[in-house]
């Protein structure tokens, strides 16, 4: 079976030239078309897969989302910033923890949806989200207590996420957590989620946890802890 990734047209003009660009346009597209209902086509042998019957229901996102906050919970007043936040605002229970929300996107369509709808949920805990890929961050040094960046670190090589370790040191506060997750490549549905998400439009790398860890010991963090899911794993450090 084909992994090649299909054509698309899709071209995002916000983002200064670099050598991220495509990618980061591609994930854009991707997501974009997923955010508003748009059909995807997809040969009939990945149809025929489990995994893809399960995406097709909507079941498949509650068995694979990385519950962030079992391992770093939102504190009353704390400024956490989330990067690639879709629209978890609206989903999460942001009200309840009383932290302060920002958020950062590369989907115009969900930058849009939560700063349209964010501020009628919640004034005060609303900081509004900013359009923006995650290793250029729209904020300021030393802002945050919490970085948050769940789902979309398998979309990049390890080299991208250098970049992005850099950035996020730079705007969290002196003792401040960054929370992520990683595709764990061992785990059974791994092989299978890589090929639909391909398909879907966004290749996945199967990087090794070890190389992984290798990445966040270079970037100048320290594992806190970690919590394997069943396709990602979480991961919360501190620099």
């Amino acid at each position: 079976m084909s992994k090649n990734p299909p054509s698309n047209p899709y071209q995002n003009k916000i983002y200064a030239a670099d050598k991220w660009q495509e990618r980061i346009a591609q994930i854009a597209y991707r997501f974009n078309r997923q955010y508003q209902n748009q059909k995807f086509e997809v040969p009939d042998e990945v149809q025929q897969m489990p995994i893809f019957q399960e995406w097709k229901n909507g079941r498949l996102s509650e068995r694979i989302v990385s519950p962030f906050w079992d391992i770093a919970q939102p504190q009353k007043n704390q400024h956490c910033l989330d990067i690639g936040c879709g629209v978890s605002f609206l989903i999460y229970p942001w009200r309840d923890w009383q932290a302060f929300f920002y958020g950062q996107e590369i989907s115009n369509i969900a930058r849009d949806t939560l700063n349209s709808r964010g501020s009628q949920l919640n004034s005060k805990l609303f900081k509004g989200v900013e359009l923006g890929p995650s290793h250029h961050l729209n904020y300021d040094k030393d802002q945050f207590d919490l970085v948050i960046a769940t789902g979309f670190s398998c979309y990049f090589p390890l080299e991208y996420w250098n970049a992005v370790l850099v950035e996020v040191k730079r705007v969290l506060k002196p003792g401040g957590h960054f929370v992520f997750d990683i595709l764990n490549s061992e785990q059974p549905l791994a092989e299978d989620w890589a090929v639909l998400e391909t398909y879907l439009g966004a290749e996945v790398f199967l990087e090794p946890v070890a190389e992984w860890e290798k990445t966040i010991k270079a970037g100048g963090a320290k594992i806190v802890k970690r919590q394997l899911g069943e396709l990602f794993e979480l991961y919360k450090v501190r620099f």
